[in-house]
Parts: structure tokens; sequence; C-alpha cells
């Protein structure tokens, strides 16, 4: 199992940028695929982003593409969100995931058999 813990959350204004962060412990995260997720109040989690375990192969949620960005640094065992252009509708608390066999393109719909979760970083996008 695989601890991992977000960061860099906070409040920006629309049109600003954050970086989120999601550090793992416990094994090497390099022989996890990774995804970011988001859940806004009232709604479902929302799939965002997933990177494949070497980080060459990516794949985005379609109101994020062009916007957000993943990465990841498998020597530091974590695994980046940089996101621009942010909007009001990008509220929501921002949660990374990991799994040793769910691949990239199934992430979303698989959401719910992902194997590692962290507890969430808030973003907050004001108009």
């Amino acid at each position: 199992q695989v601890l991992l813990v977000e960061s860099g959350g906070g409040l920006v204004q629309a049109g600003g940028s954050l970086r989120l962060s999601c550090a793992a412990s416990g094994r090497t995260v390099s022989r996890y695929r990774m995804g970011w997720f988001r859940q806004a109040p009232g709604k479902e989690r929302e799939f965002v982003a997933a990177i494949s375990r070497s980080g060459v192969s990516t794949s985005y949620g379609d109101p994020v593409k062009g916007r957000f960005t993943i990465s990841r640094d498998n020597a530091k065992n974590t695994v980046y969100l940089q996101m621009n252009s942010l909007k009001p509708e990008d509220t929501a608390v921002y949660y990374c995931a990991g799994d040793p066999i769910v691949g990239i393109d199934e992430m979303e719909a698989r959401v719910g058999q992902l194997r590692d979760w962290g507890q969430g970083t808030q973003v907050t996008v004001s108009s």
C-alpha cells in the first residue's frame, strides 16, 4: 500500500495558477499509475488526469484539457498537477490516487476500484 499526501491547494483568482503535489511513501510510486480526481460539493467525484508509470503517457478529463498538466518525478516519489487558467468551476477538493494494475485509460471508469487515495486538498477559485 502507498500512503499519498496532497499539498498545494489554496485560494486563487480566476485565471490564476496552482501546482498540486502528491507525495507517496510506503512503496515505490514508480510501480503505480497515478491519477488526480476532484469532487465539488454535491457532485460526483470527477476524473481530472492520469499518468503512466514512466510518465510518457497521460490522459485528461475534457473540462481540463489544455489547461492542466500532470507530471511525475519518480526519483522524488511525487506526482504533480499544474493547473493554469483556473475557473470558478474548478473549485473542488482534489485527490490523488494510485493503482498498480488499473491503466490510465481505465481510471475514470474504475474510480471506485483504485487502490490508494490521498486525503485531498482544497482548491478554491474566486471569480
